[in-house]
Order: C-alpha cells, then structure tokens, then sequence
C-alpha cells in the first residue's frame, strides 16, 4: 500500500506472504519502463524510473507511485494497476525505488530529521527532483501532481502531502500512518514501533498540528486526501487509518463526522468529509476483512477518479482505445443500475484482446450493443481454467474465476444502440492464456469480432 535480526526476518518474510513484496511480473503495456539515473538532487540516493503513455495530452499529469517496504519501482510497476490507467488517461508514472533499510529494507524515509523538513533532504527532497525532471523532459502540467502508495509508501504520501502541499493537489495513501507518527529511525520498523504498536492516539489538533508546522506560515490550498486499510491490518493497524482521518479533517477545518457514507462495491466502506462548498476534501475507505496486502481490484482505479484523472486526454497521438470517462471526483458515483430487460438475441458483439505474459495477463474486452439503448447491464463469461481475475477496471467482477459476472459501475451504467463500453481486467493463469469462448450480455448471447 515498517529488534533484533531475527525478528526482523521473521517480519520480512511476513510483508511477503502480505503481499508487501510485489510480484516480479511484467504487463504487456504499449509503453516501457525507463530508468533515469541523473533527474537532479538525490540525497535519499534514490532510484528512479518512470512510465511515459504513447498517447498523452500536451501538459501531462503526473502520478508518484511508491512501493512498501522491501518493494521496489519497478515491482511496484509491475504489481499495480497504475501504468494501465496511464495508458488509458494519458497521465505520466513515477516510480521511486527506496534505498534507506530501516530493518526490512528499500523503506521511504518518515522517520529522519532531514526527512521531516521541508527542503531538509533524504527521501522526500529526491522525490521532489524527479517531479521537476518530468516536468522539464516531458512537459508535465505542475498544477497536476498526485502520489499514491502503499504501506511505506503510503506513508510517504501522506509525508509528502504535508511536506509539499504547493507541489501535490491530491494524494492516495494505502495502508499509511499520519504523517509525524515515527518519532525518529529507531521507532520505524513495524513491529517494534510505538506508531505502530496499537496504542498510538493523539488528539486531531496535536496531528493537524504536526502538518501545520511542515511547512510553517503556509496558507495556500491543500491537497486533497483519500484513504485506505485493511480491517484485519496486523502489521499497520487498522486503527491508524482513525488517526490518519483525524489529521486531515483537521487540517482542513472540517468535522470528525463524515458528510456521507457508503459502499461503492462489497465490503468497501467509504466515509467522506466535504467541506461547505459540498467539495470532498477527505475520503476514507475500510476494506472488510482485508490484511495488509493493498492496493487489488480497482482500487488503483478509484483512487485515479478521486484525483480527476479519468477524463479523456486530449492526445499528443491518437489512442488505440478511448478511454472512458468517469464523474467528477467530487461527485459520488451512481449506484450501479438494475439492468434493463434482455436485449434481442445477437444484440451485442464482443472484442476482445489479451496480453500475457509469464503467469499474468490483462484481457481487454469492448462490447458494442447492437440492440436497442439499455440502462444498467452484467456480462457473463467464463475463465478458462487457471485463470484467476486479481483486478479489473469500469466493471465490477464476481466471482474472481470460472463463471464471471462483470457488471457497470456508476458512470458507465448506459449504452445507448450503437454504442460500447470497455472495460477489462488483470488476472494470474497456470498456463492457459485462453479468452473466453462466449460472453452474454443481460442474458443474451454476444457475436465475438
């Protein structure tokens, strides 16, 4: 989305059975992953790589995507949905690579003096001068800058949130801590912490005050905030992600009790905080039953709405598919929509194209409604054997193999006859990288182009 040797080791191999350790495989995206080994002032002694859509729009955004602890950019990269949703929107990816070790290893610095100054050096100072080489090689847009992570990097976003809040409109922290919440280097490693031993409670006023002094006298606008854990978070506690909401609210002034809630899929949990004008400035999510293993199954892609990257770019060069376009972030999605009775037989038509690779692939699936307008619609298809969906995008997926169910998210509810919707998903396979033999559509079989 933290003691001796041994402990240390029993943690480590605890992050990957967690799912903190991405796995090392490599999606079939139409752009690569480039290293740049000289982007500027790098006293964390970083590494950076970053991911450069084909199809983009003049004066980009850009996303920092950080790893957790023993990760790294390129396996971040690998194991997340962020690269594919640049693909589709058109915004640039930064990856860090963290070098500092702090007991597991490869952790985003939270904890140093240097770090916890704004312009004071180590990680956060080395992040910063990878924003600006993106914005000179490529001509990113500035006044669109976003980071997201998960576990350490998740606490490097709301770190950098507070450090930079000129610099970054909004942040998405998975399984994160306040920022503050490591007194120095030896209280960092999860497991040993007293940010993370379970007994961490300060006030809203002592954590909105932590970020006030980041960056003393500032009084411009501040980043939005989404957050997200696991109620079952062991290794990052669950109730961090309390503490977390409290700091932001205050921040922005607003109250600790939500302006609204609600469940945007099974077992999400979302609580929102808009302030006066009906903006959401804070949103936190609770995943039911969750670990510490996240971002999966769209979350990545929510995350992307929240900062209002769903639109559709004006390209530097023609898109090979259009992307979809999503509400405002600010606007709560409509419920997903009863499905309109069955259209006629050979009312549909599907295409679909797959990228695999080692024991992944994505499947990208257009489907056009040849039929009259409906308004609200599942796809039913089923995965051949081994294969399992482990995240998808503009559809929700139940179950996750054999016969799947894919049905419209709020935004893209309607087709109109004659129209399409795309949608698509990730899944891991034991060999078999076989598409669907036949899909149906509110009941109806599909034509397959």
């Amino acid at each position: 989305m933290r003691i001796r040797r041994k402990l240390l080791l029993g943690l480590a191999a605890s992050l990957a059975a967690l799912g903190l350790v991405i796995p090392a495989f490599q999606p079939a995206y139409a752009a690569s992953l480039t290293e740049v080994t000289n982007f500027g002032d790098n006293p964390g002694r970083m590494r950076m790589h970053i991911y450069v859509p084909d199809s983009r729009p003049a004066r980009p955004a850009t996303v920092v995507a950080m790893h957790g602890c023993g990760g790294s950019g390129p396996g971040f990269y690998s194991g997340s949905e962020f690269a594919g949703l640049a693909d589709r929107y058109g915004f640039i990816v930064i990856y860090p690579t963290a070098t500092q070790q702090a007991g597991f290893g490869n952790c985003f610095d939270t904890w140093s003096d240097a770090a916890k100054r704004r312009g004071g050096g180590s990680d956060p100072v080395s992040i910063i001068s990878m924003i600006r080489y993106a914005q000179q090689q490529y001509g990113a847009d500035p006044d669109r800058v976003y980071a997201t992570g998960s576990s350490s990097g998740g606490m490097m976003t709301n770190h950098m949130l507070a450090l930079y809040p000129d610099v970054f409109k909004a942040g998405a922290a998975f399984m994160g801590v306040p920022y503050n919440c490591f007194a120095n280097a030896a209280d960092y490693p999860p497991g040993s912490s007293q940010c993370t031993g379970g007994n961490m409670n300060r006030t809203p006023q002592q954590w909105g005050d932590a970020v006030r002094a980041a960056y003393p006298g500032y009084t411009g606008p501040r980043p939005r905030v989404q957050l997200w854990h696991g109620t079952n978070d062991t290794l990052v506690p669950y109730s961090l992600l309390q503490e977390t909401i409290e700091q932001w609210t205050n921040v922005f002034g607003l109250s600790q009790t939500p302006t609204s809630t609600d469940t945007p899929q099974t077992n999400w949990n979302r609580r929102r905080y808009a302030d006066s004008s009906g903006t959401v400035q804070v949103e936190a999510y609770s995943i039911q039953g969750a670990g510490h293993s996240l971002p999966a199954g769209g979350m990545a892609a929510a995350a992307v709405q929240f900062f209002g990257l769903t639109t559709t770019p004006s390209p530097t060069t023609s898109p090979t598919t259009s992307p979809t376009t999503s509400p405002s972030p600010t606007t709560s999605p409509s419920p997903t929509a009863s499905p309109t009775p069955p259209p006629g037989s050979g009312a549909c038509r599907v295409t679909v194209n797959v990228n695999a690779w080692n024991n992944g692939l994505t499947e990208d699936i257009t489907v056009t409604n040849t039929g009259a307008a409906i308004n609200g619609w599942s796809l039913v298809f089923t995965l051949p054997a081994g294969q399992t969906i482990t995240s998808g995008w503009n559809a929700t997926y139940s179950p996750a193999s054999g016969q799947v169910t894919a049905r419209n998210v709020g935004y893209n509810a309607a087709i109109p006859a004659n129209g399409s919707v795309s949608i698509g998903f990730q899944a891991t396979h034991s060999g078999n990288t076989a598409r669907p033999s036949s899909f149906t559509l509110n009941g109806a079989s599909c034509t397959i182009a």
